[in-house]
């Protein structure tokens, strides 16, 4: 997974370190190419088509039983290997069920980059996954509570009208610098100000 050029990432990187000059909160940005791979519903989709194969078999043709049961097999066996194509699997995916495995992926990360754990619990995870078309936020006690779900979710919209239109780039570094300036106002650099965690962008690749 590439969607970002060496460039980009140095820009997104650069931008989470001036945000952070600005506040004592953390910010992480995760990109991945998708947060789960569904090959469950793609085999349950496979079963409910050669499930309907029989009916019209046995009301328009004289097949024995024996063809019918391979004629079974064999759509099942297509329908497994074109499902096994990324794209058509992930559209035949609920979009509640993408989003909400998005979002679970977004906690996981959050909890796995030690987010949690940050002096004065101020980490936020900006969190974007392609093939399930979301992006998230995720922010720790401490800042939740300076911070109305309105304005993420307004932070959020934003993000991505930017990635609808293919602005990567433009779309990460101006989430970034919407965070940390809502970071600042609540939660001002202190004396040393040590960065806790690393200023970079994590690519993930998907599971």
């Amino acid at each position: 997974m590439q969607p970002l050029s060496e460039g980009e990432r140095a820009a997104i990187e650069e931008a989470i370190a001036r945000a952070e000059r600005q506040t004592s909160g953390e910010i992480v940005v995760m990109v991945t190419r998708a947060s789960a791979r569904y090959f469950a519903i793609g085999v349950l989709w496979a079963a409910l088509i050669a499930l309907i194969v029989p009916l019209p078999l046995i009301l328009f043709t004289n097949w024995p039983v024996e063809q019918i049961y391979a004629a079974q097999l064999a759509v099942f066996a297509l329908a497994l290997a074109l499902i096994l194509w990324d794209p058509l699997r992930f559209a035949l995916v609920p979009k509640s069920v993408k989003h909400a495995e998005a979002h679970k992926r977004a906690v996981e990360e959050f909890l796995a980059q030690n987010l949690h754990t940050t002096k004065g619990r101020t980490g936020l995870l900006i969190y974007v996954s392609f093939a399930e078309h979301f992006a998230g936020l995720v922010a720790d006690n401490a800042i939740d509570k300076k911070v109305s779900q309105e304005t993420w979710e307004e932070v959020i919209r934003e993000l991505t009208d930017y990635l609808r239109r293919g602005e990567y780039e433009k779309g990460l570094t101006s989430s970034v610098e919407a965070c940390g300036k809502l970071l600042a106002k609540h939660f001002p650099p202190g004396r040393k100000n040590a960065d806790q965690l690393p200023n970079h962008l994590i690519l993930r690749d998907i599971r």
